[in-house]
C-alpha cells in the first residue's frame, strides 16, 4: 500500500494537538520529533479529507506538507526502530526479535507494522497499565477500535474469558488476527471488523475504547447499553479539555466517573454503569 507523509512543522504541545484532531480522519500513524509532525495516512484516503485537513491546519496556524512515501517493507523499516516498552514493571509490548520478558513480567508480542497501537503511544500505554488492575479475569468484554489488538491480548491474558476486538480498518483486523494466534490466546479474543453496530446486543462486563473524542461521544450510547450494571467503561484517546465534555456526555448515559490518569498530555477516563 502506498502512502502519503502529511509534515507538519509546529511546537511540541502543538503536535499533541494536532495528533488528537488528525485522529479523526484516515491518518493511520504519528510520529513527532525534532519540531515535526508526521501524519501517514493510505495514499487512496487522502483525497476524501484533505480539504478539511487543510482548513484545520489553517485555524491552527500551521502549514503542512504532503510528502508520497514509495512502497516499502514496512516489517523491516520497524524492526530498524522499535523499542520494547515497559509498563510499571508488571508488563513488556515487544516484537518478536526482542527477548523474552522476565518470568512474573506479562509480555504482548506484537509484530512490527505501521499502527497506532503498538503500545508505544501515550493512550495506549494508560490503557494497559488500566486493564492491568481492572480485574477482568472471568469476564467478557469489548476492545473498541482494537487496532493491533493489543488491548484485548493484554485483557486475555489477564484472564479475561472473551473479549470481542471490533475495528472498521481491514488492515488492523488483519493484524490483530495475527497478533492473537502469536499470543496464545486466539480462543478468547475475536476479531470483528465493523464499528459498534457490530456488536449491537451483545452485553459486556468491560469495554475499553481507545479511540478519539468524537468517536467516543457518538459510541457512548451503544457502550453503555451493552455494559452490564456495574460494568466498566476505559475511554483514551483525547486531551485533558475533553475530559469535562465526555464525563458529562456519560452521565446522561448512566456512567459514572470512578478515575482519571494522564501521561504526556493524554487522557484516560474509567467509567461505570450504574447498578
Amino acid at each position: 500500500m502506498d502512502y502519503i507523509s502529511l509534515d507538519i512543522a509546529c511546537s511540541e504541545e502543538q503536535s499533541e494537538i494536532l495528533t488528537a484532531f488528525l485522529a479523526d480522519y484516515p491518518f493511520e500513524s504519528f510520529d513527532a520529533e525534532a519540531g515535526t509532525l508526521r501524519a501517514f495516512i493510505p495514499a487512496d484516503r487522502l483525497a476524501e479529507c484533505r480539504e478539511e485537513v487543510d482548513g484545520l491546519l489553517r485555524d491552527r496556524g500551521v502549514t503542512g506538507r504532503y510528502v508520497p512515501i514509495e512502497t516499502q517493507n514496512w516489517n523491516a523499516v520497524w524492526e530498524s526502530d522499535f523499542p520494547q516498552v515497559e509498563v510499571d514493571g508488571r508488563l513488556i509490548v515487544r516484537a518478536p526479535f526482542h527477548a523474552p520478558a522476565p518470568e512474573g513480567v506479562l509480555e504482548v508480542v506484537l509484530t512490527p507494522r505501521m499502527s497506532f497501537g503498538t503500545g508505544h503511544h501515550a493512550t495506549t500505554w494508560l490503557m494497559s497499565r488500566a486493564v492491568l488492575d481492572l480485574h477482568v479475569a472471568g469476564r467478557q468484554g469489548l476492545d473498541l477500535g482494537s487496532g493491533t489488538g493489543v488491548l484485548a491480548i493484554v485483557a486475555a491474558k489477564c484472564g479475561a474469558e472473551h473479549v470481542d476486538a471490533v475495528d472498521v480498518d481491514d488492515w488492523a483486523d488483519a493484524s490483530c488476527r495475527e497478533n492473537i494466534v502469536v499470543n496464545g490466546v486466539a480462543e478468547r479474543v475475536e476479531p470483528i471488523l465493523g464499528d459498534v453496530r457490530s456488536v449491537a446486543g451483545c452485553r459486556y462486563d468491560f469495554i475499553l475504547a481507545n479511540i478519539n473524542r468524537n468517536i467516543l461521544l457518538a459510541a457512548l450510547p451503544a457502550c453503555a447499553a451493552a455494559l452490564v450494571a456495574g460494568g466498566d467503561l476505559l475511554m483514551s484517546g483525547f486531551l485533558a479539555e475533553d475530559v469535562p465534555i465526555l464525563v458529562e456526555a456519560a452521565a446522561a448515559h448512566g456512567l459514572e466517573h470512578v478515575a482519571t490518569d494522564s501521561r504526556d498530555g493524554w487522557m484516560m477516563v474509567r467509567l461505570k454503569k450504574r447498578s
